[in-house]
Order: structure tokens, then sequence, then C-alpha cells
């Protein structure tokens, strides 16, 4: 046994199966190539050149994971799309400040790589690339026996854009009187999961179980709206005063995040349908109205500020583009230090 010979394979890492996976990488991350992309993947670093059309570019960064909704994808062994709510939740982010995502980059960690598998994920990846239209530069996969129990993997994601100097949205400009634009999500996005499979548990819910036409699974697996070609394309009107991403905090938490200490933001709660699914949530988690609105979107993935003569043409100009478009409230007066959002029901 002293004499015995030892393997980064024997102790669990294999370098073969890695060059394999980089090998079904690169036709992926060749789908993404923009403008500025320098080089390809398998270099020690990854280059790219800001675009010239830019005159006084900011860059602007992200980075996010998916958080517990690895574990429904493990479950359902369905692993192409988890990789596109990895582009979504960090490109959303610096969407919100005006920003053009440029490119992303991606780490990938498990106890043993299944190349397949890995290979799904990062087709999922490089399809919310596209749909985001940033290049996927590079990444890291990890390979790490016993930091992982079975299956299991982790993600995170980051990303990287820029925005002229002069057109970044901090929302500062917002006033009273201001209106409030909801955009519809695809459902709960990437956050609230953890709660979601405490949900589940309690119900004794099975995945497989029909909820509107769909099963239950199909509606949790679904990924997160990218909504970076719209908003970018109705950033050309100058209208829009501010941007928020309704991620984890949900709808309460998220809208004060752009506004003015004075302002607060008064969002009717009957301005926009309810889907099944976050009913379904609700009833079967037993969980309060306040809660459901400030650990899921309940349905908005993205609000948008703009003065409320403009609203029903950029409206217009949103649902042009496949969004589909509410309007959830106005901005008020903050009173003393009320909170931010105030809930009302018309």
């Amino acid at each position: 046994m002293a004499n015995e010979k030892l393997s980064y394979k024997g102790a669990g890492v294999d370098i073969d199966a890695g060059e394999e996976l980089v090998k079904n990488i690169k036709p992926l991350a060749a789908k993404t190539k923009r403008d500025g992309l320098v080089g390809g993947i398998g270099g020690f670093g990854a280059l790219f050149e800001i675009p010239k059309h830019f005159k006084q570019p900011i860059l602007v960064t992200g980075t996010d994971g998916v958080g517990t909704k690895l574990r429904l994808a493990l479950d359902i062994e369905r692993h192409n799309t988890i990789g596109i709510d990895l582009v979504a939740m960090s490109v959303n982010d610096i969407l919100v400040q005006g920003a053009e995502p440029l490119f992303f980059l991606d780490y990938f960690s498990c106890g043993k790589l299944d190349v397949e598998r890995a290979t799904e994920v990062v087709s999922g990846i490089a399809k919310g690339c596209e749909l985001s239209g940033c290049a996927l530069i590079g990444g890291e996969t990890a390979e790490m026996p016993g930091m992982y129990a079975g299956e299991e993997y982790d993600l995170a994601g980051f990303a990287v854009g820029a925005v002229e100097k002069t057109k970044i949205i901090t929302g500062e400009h917002i006033s009273r009187g201001d209106a409030l634009l909801g955009l519809g999500s695809s459902g709960a996005h990437s956050n609230g999961y953890s709660l979601i499979r405490k949900i589940l548990t309690k119900s004794n819910a099975k995945l497989d179980q029909k909820l509107a036409d769909r099963t239950l699974g199909d509606l949790l697996i679904e990924p997160t709206r990218i909504y970076v070609g719209s908003i970018l394309n109705a950033l050309k009107t100058e209208q829009i005063k501010g941007l928020a991403h309704i991620t984890g905090g949900g709808i309460i938490e998220n809208i004060p995040r752009i506004l003015p200490e004075h302002l607060a933001a008064e969002v009717d709660l009957k301005s926009w349908p309810r889907s099944e699914l976050f009913q379904w949530l609700q009833a079967n988690g037993n969980v309060d109205d306040e809660e459901m609105l400030r650990v899921f979107n309940c349905g908005i993935g993205m609000v948008v500020v703009c003065a409320a003569e403009q609203s029903q043409a950029l409206g217009q100009i949103l649902e042009s583009t496949g969004e589909t478009v509410f309007h959830i409230g106005t901005i008020v007066n903050r009173k003393g230090t009320e909170h931010q959002t105030r809930l009302i029901n018309t």
C-alpha cells in the first residue's frame, strides 16, 4: 500500500471529463458572439473590447445564483433551463441602471462531473446570453469530491454591462404623480424557492399534478423572464425615470430601492391578476398577503416608472416587444417614516 500510485482521477477529479465539457461548451458559446468579443473560450482570461457606439461608457456589474431552485431542477431532472435563470438574475439587475449587457461568466461546481448534465446546464446559460444579447465569454468548472452530496451542483453567474454616463438611470428624477408600470413575470422566477419547497412538503403535493393545464413542476421550473430586449428598446424614448427588478424582497422591498427618500410607491394590488401558481402557493402554504408580496414577485417581474402622461404610449411600446404591461400604481409623497411601498386595494 505504501507504494500505491495515486492519481487525480482516483481522488475524484476527472480531468478528461472537464476537457470534454469545454469541448461541448465552445459551440454553445460561439452562438453568443457579439460586437466587442475578442477571442473565445479556452484562454486563461477572457478578452472584451467595449463597443465603439459607447462614448462615455460606465461599466455596470452584477452577480447572482439561482438559490434552491436548483433543488427543484434536480428533483424533476430538468437542467436545460436553469442556466437561463442564472443569466436572467444578473442581467435584469444591471438593466435597471440602463446598462446593455456585454458579457457573462459562469461558475459551475459539483462533487462529480457529469458531462451530459453540465452540458445541459451550460446550454441554458448560452440561451440566456442569446436572449439578453451578451456574450458567454468564459467561466469555471470545479469538480470538488466530498463537497457536494450525490449529483448536487451549484451555480453562480457574473454579468458585465455598459451604459452611457449621461444616461445612467438612478431614480433621482422620479416625482410625485409618476406612473408605475408592472411587467408580467413568467412565474416565481428564482426567488422564494425555500418557502416553495416548504409548501410542497406541507401540502404533500406532487410535482406531476396538474395546475392550470400544466404540471406543478413545469410551472415552478419555468425560467426567469429576461427583460433586456424590451427595456433597452423602451429606453430609446428617454421616458423611463426608474426601473426596479422584482427579486428577493418582492414588490414591497424592491421598489423603494429606486425612490428618493421623500416619495413612496402606492401600489394597487387589484391592478393585475394573480396566476393560478401564486394562488396555489398562498392557499396551500397559508401564507398571508404581505408575506407573499415580500417573498415572491406575485406576477410582476419588473417595474417601470415614468411620467403619468407618457405611461400609455410607453406601455404600448413595451407591449409591442412582447411584454404584458399593467398600470399598477402611482408615486406619492411619503408620510413621515412610513414604508416606501404603500399597498392599496381599489
